[in-house]
């Protein structure tokens, strides 16, 4: 059965919505100072129902990794999408955010008759859609997509720590954490730090305007 939180918030959004599958989407990755962001899309199967969603920022490592297979397993569709540092740069992060969104979106299997958004606001999709504050902790398909996109965005800035292990990318996830800006000030910035963020910006200026492109081992 439904928690009562779910179940109030989903039939406040959903009660004039059109007859059809619903999609929850949400992002990770907005505020850090390297790599891309993530946005994710998910439709749930009421006939399948996974216990123990949540907003992704109060859950384990460990709930979420769980939380990730079970979505993957069991909803009826679901799509992770980026915008890349580039984008990022190129666009601002709000419209690179809303992008990586729109390709989630699109590159679901089946299309929704409606998309639910966490945050205030939404991307330019072909579909009904709604913009959902705080949705990650009221709607449980928007609740799975936080999940699927921290998860995604978690073991890709493993995969940046594998290339540069110096700036700790594994630990603190790209974020401006001390370990993170002293590492920015004593190695410079990689090719996958948002060059226009204040932290990066400064680095590059101290250092020239380059960003580095080898391997510390």
């Amino acid at each position: 059965m439904r928690s009562s939180k779910f179940l109030k918030a989903e039939q406040a959004c959903l009660y004039w919505d059109p007859i059809g599958l619903m999609a929850g989407v949400d992002e990770a990755g907005r505020g850090p100072l390297a790599g891309p962001v993530v946005a994710a899309a998910v439709i749930l199967d009421d006939t399948r129902r996974i216990r123990g969603l949540a907003d992704s920022k109060v859950l384990s490592a460990l709930q979420r990794a769980r939380l990730y297979d079970q979505i993957r397993e069991k909803a009826l569709c679901c799509s992770v999408a980026e915008a890349t540092v580039e984008e990022i740069d190129e666009l601002n992060i709000l419209h690179a955010t809303m992008l990586a969104m729109k390709r989630a979106v699109e590159g679901l299997r089946l299309k929704p008759a409606k998309v639910l958004v966490d945050g205030n606001r939404i991307p330019t999709i072909d579909v009904l859609a709604e913009a959902v504050i705080g949705g990650d902790a009221k709607i449980r398909a928007i609740s799975a997509a936080s999940i699927l996109a921290k998860v995604h965005r978690d073991r890709l800035c493993e995969t940046l720590h594998e290339e540069f292990p110096h700036y700790g990318f594994a630990a603190h996830k790209g974020y401006g954490t001390p370990e993170h800006l002293a590492a920015l000030k004593l190695h410079g910035a990689c090719r996958h730090h948002r060059r226009f963020f204040s932290p990066v910006a400064a680095t590059l200026m101290t250092h020239g305007g380059a960003s580095i492109s080898i391997t510390v081992s």
